[in-house]
């Protein structure tokens, strides 16, 4: 079915991104994913496309225009030439990071740093998870202690990405006692005093994208850097967690897409009992399955890009495309792989990596049995 998402000015900037992508990201992908970092001059070549900056008033750098279409594209580009994971640190800097920036910085704090994040000069990331608390911001305990024009961070955050790439980390801290009311967020540039990274840790994947431990002890960070008001930092947070969760619903359908079309060319070619895999009627009626869901879905995760531009995205129906499209991407990868045969455990081929890449879609910004509580609550039932 057509799409009728993308204007013609969507086309353009995607066969932009393309040809960026193909010259300077696919030559050097595995090395990356070997080397287990993404370099920080991706961020630069992205900036400079103006990737970074929608969204961002050309006063701070940005390209002036809002819409998430142009994000979009990005993640759908990464995914058709199977290199999803080395734009997810910039692009979770567009989708995630900034908005904070945008929603809460005063216009100091957005002069100070949007003009060097959309540039690519600064690299950003949010730190929103702690060993043992949930997924929910209420879990928060890295606390901040206000002592004159400064905060003093004690504590430790874990599992996000780019961990040793960022110049600007966002954090959640603890300000107060009140489950919700006493939680504010700061912005906790590199080299500050008390603030130490520790070892990256081993994933399944994606591997191009490192993931350490920030610890904080006695750290302090200039009061200057506290985002909106002390103790409004849940609202921050769950303002764009709708945009959060459609971002991972984006890329998790657009890498669907993608490795259903890769399974489908392998298996025109490949050969079982004389005959081509594809044409066996078992191969024939899963693919038909997965291609007709694709579609689905990729229909109602438009329509939420829709809705978000027009500042309409319910919370819990971007929780039903995440969690959808998520477990969709599952689903998918593994019969993909299966469809390989051999080559399925082999990471030089696409669909070994995003196998295992996949798995994380279903954990970033809430598990799915999380999405399905938001939607719930949504149903007003009465108490959860």
């Amino acid at each position: 079915m057509r799409r009728r998402l993308f204007a013609t000015a969507h086309q353009a900037y995607r066969a932009s991104v393309r040809v960026l992508l193909e010259q300077e990201v696919v030559p050097h992908f595995a090395q990356w994913d070997q080397d287990g970092s993404t370099p920080r001059e991706l961020f630069t070549k992205l900036g400079a496309l103006g990737a970074l900056g929608f969204g961002v008033p050309d006063r701070f750098g940005g390209t002036g225009i809002t819409d998430f279409r142009y994000n979009t594209v990005l993640s759908e580009e990464a995914a058709r030439l199977a290199v999803a994971p080395a734009v997810l640190g910039p692009s979770r800097q567009a989708d995630i990071c900034v908005p904070y920036l945008l929603d809460l910085a005063d216009d100091e704090q957005k002069a100070r740093w949007l003009p060097g994040i959309t540039s690519g000069r600064l690299v950003t990331t949010a730190a929103t998870t702690e060993p043992g608390t949930d997924s929910e911001p209420p879990g928060i305990r890295v606390t901040a202690l206000r002592g004159g024009d400064h905060y003093v961070l004690d504590g430790h955050t874990t599992f996000f990405s780019d961990g040793s790439n960022p110049d600007l980390v966002i954090v959640p801290v603890r300000t107060g006692e009140h489950p919700h009311h006493g939680i504010s967020l700061i912005v906790v540039e590199r080299d500050t005093p008390g603030l130490a990274r520790g070892r990256r840790m081993k994933k399944a994947g994606p591997h191009d994208r490192d993931s350490v431990v920030l610890s904080f002890t006695a750290a302090r960070v200039p009061a200057a850097n506290l985002l909106g008001g002390e103790g409004e930092g849940l609202r921050g947070l769950t303002r764009n967690l709708a945009r959060e969760r459609l971002s991972g619903a984006v890329a998790a359908i657009a890498q669907t897409a993608a490795a259903l079309r890769w399974t489908i060319d392998y298996v025109r070619q490949r050969h079982a009992f004389g005959n081509p895999v594809g044409t066996l009627q078992h191969t024939l009626l899963t693919l038909s399955e997965l291609a007709t869901e694709i579609d689905i879905t990729q229909a109602y995760v438009d329509l939420c890009v829709l809705a978000l531009n027009a500042r309409e995205l319910d919370p819990a129906d971007a929780a039903k495309a995440r969690w959808w499209s998520t477990e969709l991407q599952g689903r998918v990868m593994e019969t993909c792989v299966r469809l390989h045969g051999g080559p399925d455990y082999l990471t030089e081929y696409c669909i070994a990596r995003a196998w295992l890449d996949s798995r994380a879609s279903r954990i970033c910004a809430g598990t799915t049995e999380i999405m399905k509580q938001i939607i719930g609550r949504s149903l007003h039932l009465g108490a959860s």
